[in-house]
């Protein structure tokens, strides 16, 4: 009886993770420029690929006694990369000159970029 609940909540912490990735390829469809894109593609694939290595990992600990480190290590590098990646795939887009949408309401980007600009102009001087 155990085992099958086990199972049931590994088979969910897979499905809940493959979903959740699912949800960002829509956030990547219907989403109106890069930097909400960008954020739905880095954050919900990165939740949902955790989870599907989160239940691999306790899948193969639990039935085949076996403690992967080669999944921890990857539950770890993706944890901690896929969201820097983003974050700089977004500030290089910004200080490149990709737009912001027409609807966003906040730029919290805009006056650090311009001093950061008016700085190195005078140091260039």
């Amino acid at each position: 009886m155990i085992s099958v609940i086990i199972e049931l909540t590994l088979g969910v912490i897979v499905l809940l993770g493959s979903l959740i990735c699912a949800l960002s390829v829509f956030g990547l469809i219907r989403l109106p420029d890069f930097y909400l894109r960008s954020h739905a593609a880095t954050k919900s694939a990165t939740l949902g690929v955790l989870f599907i290595l989160f239940g691999a990992f306790l899948y193969f600990w639990i039935y085949e006694d076996h403690f992967s480190i080669k999944l921890l290590l990857g539950i770890l590098f993706v944890f901690i990369t896929a969201p820097v990646a983003g974050h700089l795939n977004g500030r290089a887009a910004y200080r490149s000159g990709v737009s912001l949408w027409k609807g966003s309401v906040r730029d919290d980007w805009k006056e650090a970029l311009k001093r950061e600009r008016g700085e190195h102009k005078k140091t260039k001087n």
